[in-house]
């Protein structure tokens, strides 16, 4: 009886390894985090279009809702087969210490596949504020303090904190109008309504280059390859400020390792495409396409520093 027990062990220990090499044998369902149409929705599709280099149907399915945590929620709650993955973006990081009560663990919770990008974020202004850089920026809140006003996608969002992070660096005050997302923002940052806000270069930058807002800096630590005659926060006078957002590509947790390799070769190889890398750093998105081990790290980083700049400010989530 224990050599037929032991037989059995040999014989079911290499299940795993062989259902890696059958994968996929059906469709993959990709749940993006937001509403269709956004850059988190556009890079999912381009990252399923390199799944599908795998063999078989990689169908996007969107869950907006609750700051990113419903379609998140959803990926933490399917099978760990490989066939439900997560587009996620830097709310993920952020949301752990935005809510009490997650229903998910961020940070042991999921297989993370890959960061599928970075994006390139503007800090603009506009045009009746008297400051056309951020070394005039930051003396203009300093001379009045209260009085600048700043719009974001909504409390907790990206371009909320990353408000929050320059007046903690600046050390200046400014006045945080929260709107239903960065489209409303950004219409009253045009009328006048508001002075500043940090938004995505691809919205920005035709408004820029119409002098319809001005350009106070670039958010990443260093230049865009699509921007490289606009200086960053970095170099104009807040060294170590980095603003960019990010966009990632996760999978329940139990995925086997093999699974996970295939779906971050695929992805990559997808954003490694010469056309493909064109037209996204065209865009103001910079392909990365990390390791999955080096997506796990880089999430860490970020899920403390943005519990850092959170815990300064005091914010919580309604």
């Amino acid at each position: 009886m224990r050599a037929a027990c032991a037989a059995a062990v040999v014989l079911a220990a290499p299940a795993p390894a062989l259902a890696d090499t059958v994968y996929p044998s059906k469709p993959i369902e990709i749940i993006v985090a937001s509403s269709a149409g956004g850059i988190l929705d556009t890079i999912a599709r381009t990252a399923a279009h390199g799944i599908e280099r795998l063999g078989q149907p990689a169908v996007v399915k969107n869950l907006p809702g609750g700051g990113g945590t419903i379609g998140t929620q959803a990926v933490a709650r399917a099978p760990g087969d490989g066939y439900t993955l997560g587009a996620v973006a830097t709310s993920h990081a952020i949301n752990p210490s935005m809510y009490a009560k997650l229903l998910y663990d961020t940070a042991h919770g999921f297989s993370n596949v890959t960061q599928m990008v970075e994006l390139t974020n503007f800090l603009v202004a506009n045009p009746s504020v008297p400051a056309s850089n951020l070394k005039e920026l930051i003396a203009l809140a300093k001379a009045k303090p209260g009085t600048l006003t700043y719009g974001s996608a909504g409390v907790g969002q990206s371009n909320h904190l990353s408000g929050e992070l320059l007046q903690q660096d600046a050390g200046i005050k400014l006045v945080h109008v929260p709107y239903r997302g960065s489209a409303q923002a950004l219409t009253d940052l045009l009328g006048g309504s508001l002075s500043v806000m940090f938004i995505d270069a691809l919205s920005a930058e035709p408004y820029v280059k119409a002098g319809k807002l001005k350009l106070i800096a670039v958010t990443g630590l260093t230049r865009s390859p699509a921007y490289p005659d606009y200086p960053t926060l970095n170099e104009s006078g807040l060294p170590g400020f980095n603003g960019n957002t990010w966009l990632g590509l996760v999978a329940p947790a139990g995925v086997s390792k093999g699974i996970v390799d295939k779906l971050q070769a695929a992805v990559r190889a997808e954003f490694e495409d010469p056309a493909v890398r064109k037209r996204l750093l065209g865009q103001g998105v910079i392909p990365v396409a990390s390791a999955p081990q080096e997506f796990s790290a880089f999430l860490d980083g970020e899920i403390q520093r943005w519990a850092q700049v959170i815990k300064t400010a005091g914010i919580q989530a309604n």
